[in-house]
């Protein structure tokens, strides 16, 4: 019947004081008080070593609940903690007695800041995601802009491009609207994530198959994909989970690139050949940088297991956004639409460069009453070349 039969303490540290906690002080491993260490008062015997800040004497917290006689359940008083310092701050249930071995802990902790229920490391998140979908709108109402003012020369290629902007527009602007309901309300709405969660996924995808489809030549050497459409559906669906196909979709992505250019330069399509080796020379940047990346991705997680520097957690997601954005912009520069499509767009197998001014230039001449000075034109550009 005695009034505490079984302690158990919650205990809130702030990460850079870690090393309060235990005996280190006292030189000793162990994190409760024994008979020995507690011989000269610096601890309590069965109570959890805490060794005081001395500017700030009340941290680390301790929060003590007791079992009491024989009941095996107790409630723990609901506290209200403040914290005045900006940190990276840990709770923890400890307790020292053997016998509460396998003590189950039930209830909920509330965390805020004073801006919201953001944690702090996911505050930067909200405003940086709120920049990108801006930066999304004004990519893609030029974007828009361009295709409005050349959409009689439009080619398939440039729809699947409008897709992946718009889709890379909401999913940002879902994401900022996702974290801002979330540091207002502290919960996360269900409708909102599973949104942009299957958004992210699609425009994912589609990505991948227009850097694969652009890759292959896809509207430049050759009309279609042909019999290899349904592996290239197939490898992008599967690949997003898989970091094997994700390696060989990195393969296949160079691997088409290289084909491509060797037909160019074998047709001596000089103009395509130069939009192409620009885009393959922006590949190889954005691939050295991943790579680099993912190594300082695995340096930071292995030289920072407890978030010390929360401050900067936020950089590593937002890189990969940012990256394929990056991405985007170079495709939809390099294939904006213009009323010259020919420096892009197919024009047979034994097109080369000559013919594409040739056909650029009849494609631009659209007076009426001008078809035979255009067909003298082409038979002298056509003598020019047999000479």
């Amino acid at each position: 019947m005695q009034s505490g039969t079984g302690l158990v303490e919650t205990i809130i540290v702030e990460v850079k004081d870690r090393e309060r906690i235990g005996g280190a002080f006292l030189k000793s491993d162990a994190i409760c008080c024994t008979p020995e260490l507690s011989q000269d008062k610096s601890c309590k015997v069965g109570e959890v070593i805490i060794h005081k800040n001395l500017d700030n004497p009340e941290w680390p917290k301790r929060i003590q609940t007791f079992f009491e006689g024989t009941r095996q359940e107790a409630k723990m008083t609901p506290q209200n903690v403040e914290i005045q310092n900006t940190g990276m701050y840990y709770l923890y249930f400890m307790f020292c007695d053997p016998e509460l071995k396998g003590t189950v802990i039930r209830g909920r902790t509330v965390w805020r800041n004073p801006e919201g229920y953001l944690p702090g490391k996911m505050v930067p998140m909200m405003t940086f995601y709120g920049i990108v979908a801006l930066a999304y709108l004004v990519l893609g109402l030029m974007w828009f802009l361009r295709f409005v003012q050349f959409w009689k020369d439009i080619i398939q290629l440039h729809y699947h491009i409008t897709a992946v902007i718009a889709l890379g527009m909401c999913e940002t602007a879902l994401w900022y609207f996702e974290y801002a309901n979330l540091n207002a309300t502290g919960s996360r709405p269900m409708g909102i994530t599973l949104w942009v969660v299957t958004i992210s996924v699609v425009k994912k995808t589609l990505s991948r198959l227009l850097l694969l489809v652009v890759s292959m030549g896809y509207g430049v050497v050759k009309p279609t994909l042909g019999g290899v459409t349904s592996r290239v559906l197939l490898l992008d669906i599967f690949g997003a989970s898989c970091c094997f196909l994700d390696s060989w979709f990195i393969l296949w992505i160079f691997s088409a690139l290289s084909k491509t250019l060797e037909k160019l330069q074998m047709r001596r399509s000089m103009v395509k050949l130069e939009l192409y080796r620009k885009f393959t020379n922006s590949l190889a940047v954005f691939v050295l940088l991943s790579i680099g990346w993912i190594g300082y991705e695995l340096y930071f997680n292995a030289s920072d297991p407890l978030s010390e520097l929360w401050q900067f957690a936020w950089i590593i997601p937002a890189f990969w956004t940012l990256l394929a954005l990056s991405l985007l912009v170079v495709i939809c520069v390099l294939w904006a639409p213009s009323s010259n499509p020919t420096r892009y767009a197919y024009a047979g197998d034994t097109a080369d460069d000559f013919d594409e001014e040739a056909i650029s230039l009849t494609s631009a001449v659209k007076v009426s009453g001008a078809t035979e000075h255009v067909t003298g034109l082409s038979e002298d550009l056509e003598e020019d070349k047999r000479e």
